[in-house]
């Protein structure tokens, strides 16, 4: 089989499957091998790019076929890079950055909230704890964290005493910690049993309440459902939930969706929140320990009373996720 031939079969499969793989979220069914291509919308745009230098390389270019492959790719990668162009810093930002100088006088209070799936299995907390304590966070919102977790953060209860625990051995334990007092706590399993998410009001210094709920879904994955149905349920019903609230609002966790998906940008139309993610980065935060597969899994959603001070992900530390890192800055009221 002549060389030229070779090569044509091979980027031509890939071309096919690539076409695939970039169409099959189109049909919007729940199911996890379909809407896991929400997933891997980087890799899938690299990819692309590896075959175009691939037919410029081995493919004539006088044959018709060999266009008919350069216009599927190129197609592949303006829809890939269609859905992830908002994250990056080309995108509009939706929230305002925050200056020290010239915003003071706007600005109340600031929130540093920490973001943590900590991996329930993984017990190395001493960097963890660590990373804790050289960046001080306001919050602490640490999913998958069981029993053993739960003793492990008893050393920063002296600096974040407010505390919600809903510590579980089935990988969707959660815990809250604040150096604000929290009211009007409550734990609820929106969807499924034993898959909680917590909700409470922050009291801060100056008397506003800021509202925030943290949620952790079940993931579209074969050992866990096989469909999104559950993880978009629950994330739709926080966005109804926050759309009937006033107020400062914060709704974050380890969503176990990406921020481009069709879901996350319904959950934003219908709850009226700002992702600070927007024009700024992906901040991708899983997978820590595979570098060529991450997409960000861990976010910060929050209302139009907050700027953005700094968002940050942090080193990783023995989980398979990456913690971030989000200051807000409160606006005063008008």
């Amino acid at each position: 089989m002549p060389e030229s031939l070779i090569a044509f079969v091979v980027i031509g499969f890939f071309t096919a499957l690539l076409t695939l793989v970039s169409l099959l979220p189109l049909s919007e069914r729940p199911f996890w091998l379909i809407r896991v291509w929400d997933f891997p919308r980087l890799q899938l745009t690299a990819v692309a790019v590896i075959l175009l230098a691939a037919s410029a390389q081995w493919l004539p270019m006088e044959h018709p076929a060999t266009w008919v492959l350069i216009t599927l790719q190129l197609a592949c990668c303006a829809w890939q890079l269609w859905w992830i162009f908002p994250y990056t810093p080309l995108g509009e930002r939706c929230v305002q950055r925050y200056v020290r100088k010239r915003d003071e006088s706007k600005v109340e209070e600031h929130l540093r909230i920490m973001v943590v799936n900590v991996f329930e299995h993984n017990r190395d907390a001493v960097e963890l704890i660590r990373m804790v304590n050289r960046e001080r966070p306001d919050m602490i919102v640490a999913v998958e964290a069981d029993d053993w977790w739960e003793k492990q953060f008893t050393d920063i209860e002296d600096d974040l005493p407010h505390v919600v625990r809903v510590p579980q051995n089935n990988l969707y334990g959660m815990m809250l910690y604040s150096v604000w007092p929290l009211k009007n706590v409550t734990v609820e399993n929106l969807v499924e049993d034993k898959v909680p998410s917590i909700h409470a009001n922050i009291e801060m210094p100056g008397g506003r309440v800021v509202r925030i709920h943290c949620v952790h879904p079940a993931p579209p994955a074969p050992a866990e459902h096989d469909t999104t149905k559950p993880r978009d349920r629950e994330l739709l019903k926080v966005a109804d939930m926050t759309l009937k609230e006033n107020g400062p609002i914060i709704v974050t966790g380890d969503l176990n969706d990406v921020a481009w998906s069709g879901t996350t940008r319904q959950f934003l139309r219908t709850s009226k929140l700002l992702d600070p993610r927007m024009g700024r980065g992906l901040y991708n935060t899983f997978h820590a320990k595979v570098p060529y597969l991450r997409w960000p899994l861990d976010h910060l959603f929050h209302s139009e009373h907050f700027m953005l001070v700094k968002m940050r992900r942090l080193p990783k530390f023995g989980s398979d996720h990456f913690p971030l890192l989000i200051e807000l800055a409160l606006k005063r009221e008008s």
